[in-house]
């Protein structure tokens, strides 16, 4: 079993899908012959062929329409889009038409479809390569929207993604590319989707985040834990539809709650989680509800954007404050 990095695992994911299942094709900008800006499709097309592996315009309104017209058709395709902050042109097609296409159709017509982008901060990039829209296709109704948090996750998950009959917003933490490498057993089995993963034990507070703040949230838990403190951690891996379930089953448990997420504050995925949490545990929270987030402000550049993004000291405080309150 090899040990790789997040970027090598989605190849691989890839790579089993496009071998195993013909109706997969992949397309998006210099993703052939260049294996794309992050070489997430490194080596693909030739081992597959350009009919397989497309290189497209610069055009990403023109890259969803193609893609919902290959899957309305009984393709399976794998459509990259180069950054996330070039994503806003694909809104009008994945709200309009991939998202409904079930619903319009009346089940006539599925879309399966995965539209694949790196996103967040934290490589020292310009802000449009720094967003972390995932509120905004959590928004729309219809639609998978998916983070994974490392090599195996992504490798499990994007296989599920590309086996969903339904469109799949995968968005990949650009920081967590070449962060760490862990094993990988290329045994095409899929994770599941619409499930949250614990990846810590713990009885004194739940840290729930997802993607590349994972990390930062893991090194929180290790930090509370020298101190005495038990910090549960869930990765929620599918932001929509949100697996409550298993959030309210860990914070009924310990009575305390910390989310972190990268994304601005205001209308965030974690805001969702702690409305939920407000409804069904209220009579469990020992404590408020807390959340450590980036700010309402455009991802600053390379300078400022560790200043920007959640760090350990502050998931730490959160969860200090929580115990406190008690």
């Amino acid at each position: 079993m090899a040990e790789i990095n997040l970027v090598q695992a989605l190849n691989l994911a890839m790579a089993h899908a496009l071998e195993h299942d013909p109706s997969v094709v992949l397309l998006g900008e210099d993703i052939g012959v260049n294996g794309g800006v992050f070489r997430a499709t490194v080596g693909l097309q030739q081992r597959f062929g350009s009919a397989r592996v497309l290189d497209t315009p610069l055009a990403e309104s023109a890259i969803a329409g193609a893609a919902i017209g290959m899957a309305a058709m009984g393709l399976k395709p794998v459509a990259e889009i180069q950054f996330s902050g070039f994503i806003y042109p694909t809104i009008d097609h994945i709200l309009n038409h991939a998202a409904r296409l079930r619903h319009r159709t009346r089940g006539r017509l599925s879309c399966p479809l995965v539209l694949r982008s790196p996103c967040g901060a934290g490589i020292h990039a310009p802000e449009h390569h720094s967003e972390s829209p995932e509120a905004l296709f959590a928004h729309i109704p219809g639609l998978r929207v998916v983070m994974p948090s490392s090599p195996a996750h992504a490798y499990g998950l994007l296989l599920a993604a590309i086996r969903d009959p339904d469109p799949v917003m995968f968005l990949e933490p650009t920081r967590m590319y070449r962060l760490f490498k862990q094993e990988v057993d290329d045994n095409g089995e899929a994770l599941p989707l619409d499930v949250c993963f614990t990846l810590r034990e713990g009885s004194d507070v739940t840290l729930v985040s997802w993607g590349a703040m994972l990390h930062e949230t893991l090194a929180a838990a290790d930090s509370l834990a020298q101190q005495g403190i038990a910090a549960e951690v869930i990765d929620v891996a599918t932001l929509k539809p949100l697996d409550m379930d298993s959030i309210l089953a860990s914070v009924i448990k310990t009575g305390r709650c910390v989310i972190v997420h990268e994304a601005a504050r205001s209308c965030g995925v974690g805001a969702e989680i702690a409305a939920n949490l407000a409804e069904h545990a209220l009579y469990h929270l020992l404590a408020p509800v807390q959340r450590v987030t980036g700010y309402d402000v455009v991802v600053p550049l390379a300078k400022l954007e560790y200043q920007y993004l959640p760090s350990v000291e502050r998931i730490v405080g959160a969860a200090r404050k929580t115990l406190e309150a008690a």
